[in-house]
Formats: structure tokens, C-alpha cells, sequence
């Protein structure tokens, strides 16, 4: 079977790339703008196609604690919501990363706080890549900045995931799952009939019963796990990054975003070229890990970077430490749903940056 070309939404290529790459189970609950996902697996009948569970439960809590059962027993598990049912299942994922397990969390970001607005916006930034529940941990953080991109990216998640033996989420938002683009899917994958060595499938003839807990009551073990934490998340930095550039080469001014603000300031890299501004773009891709050494490498090029997002400036925090005050750095950012354009962005670049 060839790659297959189709006009779908994003949250449609999301939903059908994870029955592609074999996911075992999907457990979610619907919110506006990420229903699609759930909608167009219970649409397909994957369990038809590929023997794959997808369950409506009866919360987000019961989601993320079904996704906990499924990744402990070493199988391809996903869950998509929209942030504030990304908030409520934050105690689970904190169990998933301290349980070590790998999963698919999707994240389609609406503004907020509280129940905000079904608008996209990138305030979940912080919640995504600093842990947003308890403890010293972090997720694998991918963002994607096309229809494509949604779909590809699960393989890679999982991958990741399953290499790390962690959980990863895509951070995308209410733009890119609702936008329709072409994208090309990949073949059906098998599904796979091997358990991981860690997985809790019941004693064996090689071993006892495997046990997965996030617990241990004796403070110095929990330190030693924690430090085990850390050195993986280092090897993630040191690996796993993942980065692209837009007229970087010659750039005097660097302007940093992700997903859709990325896909606005491509077009603002143009006006601005126009005006004999010679700016260029930076996207991260792995959110976490962040592409710090990057963009302190283009502190050495640059006059100046603009951080644009659709918050009040949540990745403006950690471009700030990368470059460590080598270049002033700012943010230009829409709240509440509001999509940026790309008029407002040169503007902010010559009013902050140039002008500064």
C-alpha cells in the first residue's frame, strides 16, 4: 500500500495517522476545537480495520487514568483534548511520567483561563513544556505548523515516546485542527504483538510479575529516581531536538514562534524583507526539548529577536534565557482566541526591536 493524498482537517489527519501507525487504544472525551479527533474515530470503526479500542469515557479523568492502564501494558495508547480538559488530566500524566510509560497526549489549544474561548491560542505553553502537574518532570513536546505536520508527527511521538519510555504530546492549536490542507498518510502499520520487557503482562518463565508505580516512600530511592529523571531529559536535549530555519543564512533580526504563529510570521519574514529588513525565522519543533543552543548561536548574527505567540509570552521566557542577554529580546503576542497577522508582527519588530 502507497501513500495516500487527501484533503482533511487537522484534527481528521491526526485521528487517521494514529490508526496508520498502529495505535492500540484511544481513550478521550470531547471539547471544542480538538471533537473531531474523537468524532472521526468513532466514524471510522478502526476496530474493523486494525483490531483498535477507541472509548468515550465518562471524563477527561477517566481518560487519562485508561491511557495509564493501556501504556503499562506496553501498548500504543493515545488521548486528545483542548486545555481545559488538558487540566484536568494533569494528575494522570504526572502518573504516567513518573510511572515511566510512554503515551500520545494531543493537545489542541483554545484561549483561556478557565473555560476561555473554543478561539486557538498557544497559552498552554507553560503547561506543556514546564510539567503542569506536581514534581520534576516533562513530557516530549512536538508542535506542529500544518495539517501534514498533525499527521506525521504521531509516528514520531510514539517513537520518541517508546524510546524514552516517556510521555509526549503534540501541542497544536484550534487553527491547525480545524484548517483543511493535503496531506499524504502513510501505509497502515501492524500493530504490534511484542510486549516491552517493562510491560505489566503477568509472570513469565524469565521473570516475575512486573510491578509499575509512581510511589516509593523511601525518600532516598525517590531522590535516585528523580536523578534518573533528570539524566534522561539531558539525553532528550542532547538528541532530540528538532528545529527549522526561514532565511536564517543572512538574517539581522530573528523573529522566534511555533505552530500557527509560525505559518503568520513566514509572511511577516517577507513584508519585512520588502521594507529592506533582513529577518528571519526560527520555529522550534520540539518544544521540549527547546532549541536553546540555537538560538544562542543566532545571538552572535542578530540585532535582535521578537518572540511571537498567541499569549501574553510564555516561550519568550526561555528564548530570554538561550540568548542570555546577549541581544534584546521582546514579545509580540494576540490573547484570547485572536490570530495574529503579519502586518502586526513587522510592525512589533520595528517598534520593539529596530526601533528599541
Amino acid at each position: 500500500m502507497e501513500k495516500e493524498l487527501r484533503l482533511m482537517k487537522g484534527n481528521e489527519a491526526i485521528a487517521e495517522a494514529a490508526i496508520r501507525a498502529g495505535t492500540d487504544g484511544y481513550f478521550g472525551y470531547p471539547i471544542t476545537p480538538q471533537s473531531e479527533v474523537l468524532e472521526y474515530l468513532m466514524a471510522e470503526k478502526p476496530h474493523e480495520r486494525t483490531g483498535m479500542v477507541v472509548l468515550q469515557a465518562e471524563s477527561e479523568v477517566a481518560a487519562i487514568n485508561m491511557v495509564y492502564g493501556g501504556a503499562g501494558c506496553g501498548k500504543k495508547i493515545m488521548t486528545s483534548s483542548s486545555s481545559p480538559g488538558i487540566s484536568l488530566k494533569q494528575e494522570g500524566i504526572t502518573y504516567i511520567a513518573g510511572a515511566e510509560l510512554p503515551c500520545l497526549i494531543l493537545n489542541v489549544v483554545r484561549g483561556g483561563p478557565g473555560l476561555g474561548t473554543i478561539q486557538p491560542a498557544q497559552s498552554d505553553y507553560f503547561q506543556a513544556t514546564k510539567g503542569g502537574g506536581h514534581g520534576d518532570y516533562h513530557l516530549i513536546v512536538l508542535a506542529p505548523s500544518s495539517v501534514q505536520e498533525m499527521a506525521d508527527f504521531v509516528e514520531l511521538a510514539y517513537d520518541l515516546a517508546f524510546k524514552y519510555r516517556n510521555p509526549a504530546m503534540i501541542l497544536s492549536d484550534g487553527a491547525i485542527g480545524q484548517m483543511m490542507e493535503k496531506v499524504w498518510l502513510k501505509p497502515q502499520k501492524e500493530r504490534s504483538k511484542e510486549a516491552p520487557a517493562w510491560a505489566t503482562t503477568g509472570k513469565t518463565p524469565d521473570r516475575e510479575r512486573n510491578i509499575i508505580t509512581s510511589l516509593d516512600l523511601d525518600s532516598n530511592k525517590q531522590e535516585q529516581f528523580n536523578i534518573k529523571l533528570q539524566d534522561k531529559y539531558r539525553e532528550m536535549k542532547e538528541k532530540e531536538v528538532r528545529y527549522e530555519e526561514f532565511q536564517c543564512d543572512d538574517a539581522e533580526y530573528l523573529l522566534v514562534a511555533y505552530g500557527t504563529s509560525a505559518r503568520v510570521c513566514q509572511k511577516a519574514i517577507q513584508l519585512a524583507r520588502e521594507e529592506g529588513i533582513k529577518a528571519g525565522l526560527l520555529r522550534p519543533i520540539t518544544l521540549f526539548p527547546f532549541p536553546t543552543k540555537e538560538i544562542r548561536r543566532m545571538a552572535d548574527q542578530v540585532k535582535g529577536m521578537l518572540s511571537v505567540e498567541m499569549s501574553a509570552g510564555q516561550m519568550v521566557e526561555d528564548v530570554r534565557l538561550a540568548v542570555n542577554g546577549k541581544v534584546p529580546v521582546e514579545h509580540f503576542g494576540r490573547m484570547g482566541g485572536i490570530v495574529t497577522n503579519a502586518e502586526e508582527v513587522v510592525e512589533s519588530l520595528k517598534t520593539k526591536i529596530i526601533g528599541g
